[in-house]
């Protein structure tokens, strides 16, 4: 429990919303939700009504209103916030203001220089470099000179020609760009100085900063992460094992996740995925060390196929993903690991009060992002209203969703169509895939949109990319 009475600000809405509301009952803490006027019949509107003291629901215009956000704070009394994922999750400014403002309120995340030394990707990579962490090949600057770009570009396609790709590709990245702006392959070194100075033109028109990244492009890669969880001070920093989040729609939008990040007992790999699971937790925690990282986050890595690892980010909050780490970490005297609930005890500045030692690991789990979505047609959104939804519950399956289960519940068109995160739990591989074919076959999901035509959702997409678990 917690030594000191707190009210938790939740500034975000969904699942999230609902398994935060969730973390607080288990940790004896109040709290108080948000809702603007379409998620007003959102789960975890009625959870909050239900679960909260007093005054426990604010209606606001915007979840990306910061202004809004600190009004209710102080008209509720709380005392914290938690972003959740998305909105103010990654936001220093936001974060830094929190603590800084008059009436302060701790940040449920790490601290304001933390998220912005991390959030940086200039920066990170810089200091993953520095502290000898593999990174894309390429640059760690915005470069300028068109003569130093060119012999870097020509060094990548050389590099790549040694690892054995028989057609290396070089990306040209506006440095200032953002969200897949300003980006553009090469795969002839004869083209690459027409497209360095389109894409450079492009940088100074849209930015008004000409200076570009090259970066080699990776193929055919897995992606990994390493979840880790830290106490307030810095220094007492744990890992809570890898996953795998390879299987994504054409968006490159996860849609099915795999702790841990390979399973050498059941498939055979063309490296030692042992090893490169051990090497990238341990460049995790090198990093994490060295910025006195203090609550959780996650470092994302390509492995390539020939098994050499590339730190990509690190994402400096609680991921959508973290339940299905959770799903397969045992420690001491925890019957079940939340990390939802540690991010917010040490967040709060608790003690971690463990090391690595007392955590371990047992079996495989799957989470599976059940979205109403039409993965045949591009993976584009249905918009329409739930009739029914329910599952059948099993010891082995837990499932967190903000939509209600007892009465219809119409979609918001302003937000992703996300319904459910459903994470299962096998002793291997091939049960967890069992059980998790059982679940989605048993799932009762029925809707129509306004034309009276009957829901489309990404399960049966779900149930066929199981069989592709893990596979490299």
């Amino acid at each position: 429990m917690i030594r000191k009475k707190h009210k938790i600000l939740i500034a975000n809405r969904g699942e999230i919303a609902v398994r935060i509301i969730q973390a607080c009952v288990k940790l004896g803490l109040d709290f108080v939700c948000v809702h603007t006027e379409v998620d007003k019949h959102s789960r975890h509107c009625s959870l909050a009504r239900e679960l909260g003291k007093g005054k426990s629901l604010y209606a606001i215009s915007s979840y990306l209103d910061a202004n809004e956000m600190f009004a209710v704070a102080d008209a509720s009394g709380a005392t914290a916030i938690h972003p959740g994922y998305g909105f103010f999750a990654e936001d220093y400014r936001f974060a830094r203001r929190a603590v800084q403002r008059k009436r302060k309120l701790v940040f449920i995340g790490p601290s304001w220089q933390v998220i912005r030394e991390l959030g940086d990707k200039i920066n990170t990579k810089r200091l993953a470099r520095r502290l000898g962490i593999p990174t894309v090949p390429g640059s760690d600057r915005p470069m300028h000179d068109e003569i130093e770009a060119e012999e870097l570009a020509k060094n990548l396609f050389a590099f790549q020609k040694e690892q054995g790709i028989a057609n290396p590709v070089v990306l040209v990245k506006a440095s200032a760009g953002g969200g897949g702006m300003g980006i553009e392959e090469v795969d002839d070194f004869d083209k690459f100085r027409t497209v360095l100075r389109s894409i450079r033109n492009y940088a100074k028109r849209q930015f008004r900063d000409d200076g570009v990244l090259i970066e080699q492009r990776i193929f055919d890669f897995n992606h990994l992460e390493v979840q880790i969880v830290a106490d307030r001070s810095g220094k007492h920093i744990v890992h809570y094992g890898t996953r795998n989040c390879s299987i994504q729609s054409t968006g490159r939008q996860k849609r099915l996740e795999v702790a841990p990040g390979f399973t050498p007992q059941q498939i055979s790999y063309a490296f030692d995925a042992q090893k490169v699971m051990a090497d990238i937790t341990e460049y995790s925690l090198r990093m994490a060390r060295e910025v006195g990282y203090d609550n959780v986050g996650t470092w994302e890595w390509i492995v390539s196929p020939t098994g050499e690892p590339f730190l990509m980010e690190v994402n400096t909050r609680i991921q959508v993903e973290n339940g299905v780490s959770a799903a397969i970490a045992r420690r001491r005297n925890v019957k079940k690991v939340d990390i939802i609930a540690e991010q917010i005890r040490l967040g709060l500045g608790e003690p971690l009060g463990y090391t690595q030692k007392d955590v371990s690991f047992e079996g495989v789990g799957i989470e599976y992002r059940i979205i109403a979505e039409d993965p045949h047609n591009g993976f584009a959104p249905w918009v329409g209203t739930i009739e029914k939804f329910a599952w059948e519950q099993k010891l082995w399956a837990d499932v967190y969703t903000h939509v209600p289960l007892h009465t219809t519940y119409e979609i918001p068109t302003e937000y992703d169509p996300n319904l459910a995160l459903a994470i299962i739990w096998g002793a291997d591989l091939e049960q967890a895939k069992q059980r998790g074919i059982t679940f989605l076959e048993q799932l009762q999901l029925e809707g129509r949109n306004a034309s009276g035509e009957p829901l489309r959702s990404n399960v049966e997409y779900l149930k066929e990319m199981t069989a592709n678990i893990l596979l490299f």
